[in-house]
């Protein structure tokens, strides 16, 4: 059903729950109605972290305006994919300014979780209010100490238990990242020190040792962000996937093109390893600031040969461009992520753009340095890509840091992806006139 507010249409919305299931009035209709809309290509985009419906079709709205006056002849229809993740509420909504409410709200001393925050939480990980009681007592409180920041880390660890079907992870290595299972105290302390690499002001503070509490909060994220991700790929291979081989059989001539951004990456990824083998509908995918793996399309990794990423087929499946979006000023990806992300403890001191370098390309994100390890790779900027130099097949790096760029600490430009530019791109990658 079209959304009120969407300035394109046709317009439908598919929502699924954390194991994939999608609400099947919602699947029925676009399956009912793809076909008599005349729509030809068919553009489904993924949201990453977006707690509420609105928030992922207010994203959607913008991101999609401008495409009836790039592509006025097109036949386009559109879908907002609803899946459950969250995002704390002191992060701003994707490429929405602060208001100057906002800012004076911001100013005033607050919890550390505040109702809206925990209220998702709660939704997050069910069945854990004693735990998330606790967490928040001990963020307010910061007892000094190691004893604090270790039971911290010990309650993140517990809200950490599998949910619903296998997750599935980026490649075949085994583990989880080592800032769950290693020591809890140092993951704040390193935390806390990318943080405070992070701000405006890092060149001019003193020198000191970090307060592990001081980045304590960024664990308890991080670990929300660890069950968005894998919750990612379920949603796609299960739900996603499966769904758009019914697609192709009710609506055989429509052209398939699947966007996704940060978490939405991998969810629209995934769903290309839940395509039935026989399907050949999806004709572009695009991946703005995708946060996963830069090796999950790779069939050898380069730390372990005998190792590959979990996709490592998956451009197969995709009868035209995988494009792949990438931006140096991605904060959250070039930093947070790859110290959240690594699997094997480190020992060694690391602070804002020294993290990439101390830990190696081991753990970077597609979203900041583009696809790795898959030979034949185009690399473009993005005012190539644009002048017709996409490829018509095969993975595609675009450089698109001339708008990807906007953003403050801790995630950058992460959520700088509202531009007509990434539109066009979108277009260009389908083919679509």
């Amino acid at each position: 059903m079209a959304d009120p507010g969407m300035s394109v249409s046709p317009y439908w919305e598919l929502t699924f729950d954390a194991d994939g299931d999608v609400d099947a009035p919602e699947r029925d209709r676009l399956l009912a109605q793809v076909t008599d809309r005349g729509v030809r290509d068919l553009v489904v985009f993924s949201h990453g972290w977006n707690n509420d419906r609105s928030g992922a079709t207010s994203l959607y709205r913008r991101f999609f305006a401008p495409v009836p006056r790039l592509a006025p002849k097109a036949r386009i229809g559109y879908v907002g994919v609803i899946w459950p993740s969250m995002r704390f509420s002191d992060e701003p909504i994707p490429d929405f300014p602060r208001s100057v409410a906002a800012e004076e709200v911001q100013a005033v001393p607050r919890p550390a979780l505040d109702k809206d925050t925990r209220r998702a939480l709660l939704e997050t990980f069910p069945g854990r209010v004693t735990v998330l009681d606790r967490l928040a007592r001990l963020l307010d409180e910061r007892p000094a100490g190691t004893e604090g920041p270790a039971e911290f880390g010990r309650l993140v660890r517990l809200l950490l238990e599998p949910e619903g079907r296998r997750a599935v992870a980026d490649t075949d290595e085994d583990g989880e990242p080592a800032v769950f299972a290693g020591d809890p105290v140092a993951a704040c302390e390193q935390f806390a020190e990318a943080l405070a690499a992070l701000r405006p002001d890092a060149g001019t503070a003193g020198f000191g040792l970090p307060n592990p509490w001081d980045g304590a909060k960024e664990l308890l994220r991080q670990a929300t962000y660890y069950r968005m991700k894998r919750r990612a790929g379920t949603v796609g291979e299960h739900g996603l996937g499966p769904l758009l081989g019914r697609l192709a059989k009710a609506a055989p001539g429509v052209r398939v093109h699947l966007v996704g951004h940060s978490f939405g990456g991998r969810l629209v990824a995934f769903a290309l390893r839940g395509l039935p083998d026989e399907v050949r509908t999806v004709k572009s995918v695009t991946l703005l600031q995708g946060a996963f793996s830069h090796y999950a399309f790779s069939a050898r990794l380069p730390h372990a040969a005998g190792r590959s990423g979990a996709l490592k087929d998956a451009p197969r499946r995709v009868d035209g461009p995988l494009v792949c979006c990438h931006s140096r000023f991605d904060t959250a990806l070039g930093t947070i992520y790859p110290l959240a992300s690594r699997l094997a403890g480190d020992d060694r001191s690391c602070a804002g753009n020294e993290i990439a370098a101390v830990l190696g390309p081991r753990w970077g994100a597609l979203g900041h340095d583009g696809v790795q390890a898959v030979p034949g790779t185009a690399r473009l900027d993005l005012a190539a890509a644009l002048g017709g130099g996409l490829p018509a097949s095969g993975c595609v790096n675009v450089d698109a840091a001339a708008v990807v760029r906007r953003g403050g600490a801790p995630t950058g430009a992460h959520s700088d992806i509202v531009h007509p530019e990434l539109a066009r791109l979108v277009l260009a990658a389908g083919r679509i006139a």
